[in-house]
């Protein structure tokens, strides 16, 4: 790692970089066609809002998995909350019709799992991606989970 990878603040230096795993409500399989040509753009519009910046993300049918940079003003909780809740307000609005009273919308299960990448990164980055290779293989789908 070099001094030119890190980004910097007003008084520090930083390199902070996570992998986050989240699923959707009682893990059904409702990531595919149009909501996930839709998600894919509106998750880096909403982490963009937070200073924060995706680096790799693939969506399965069945769960997410995200490499991001979130920088040190921000806890992963609250930018993983805003994300979450965020994308699943827009969701209900786009394909469910509602334009109003949004409290209830669950598109994503509670919780969700983070590790710290480190130094790592390139064996995080070929994780994703094989992961997502190899069940979007198994299964026979042609639809790609890249965002």
């Amino acid at each position: 790692m070099t001094t030119s990878s890190y980004e910097s603040l007003s008084h520090s230096k930083w390199d902070c970089k996570y992998h986050i795993v989240f699923i959707p409500k009682c893990r059904k399989k409702e990531l595919y066609g149009k909501i996930r040509k839709y998600l894919g753009p509106l998750l880096h519009e909403l982490a963009a809002q937070r200073n924060c910046k995706i680096l790799e993300g693939h969506m399965l049918q069945d769960h997410v998995h995200m490499l991001i940079s979130i920088p040190p003003m921000y806890s992963v909780a609250e930018v993983v909350g805003y994300i979450k809740g965020k994308s699943a307000i827009s969701v209900a609005r786009q394909f469910s019709g509602r334009q109003r009273n949004f409290n209830g919308e669950n598109l994503w299960a509670r919780g969700y799992a983070v590790s710290t990448v480190g130094f790592e990164e390139a064996k995080i980055r070929a994780y994703i991606q094989n992961q997502n290779q190899e069940q979007l293989d198994s299964k026979g789908y042609d639809e790609k989970g890249n965002f």
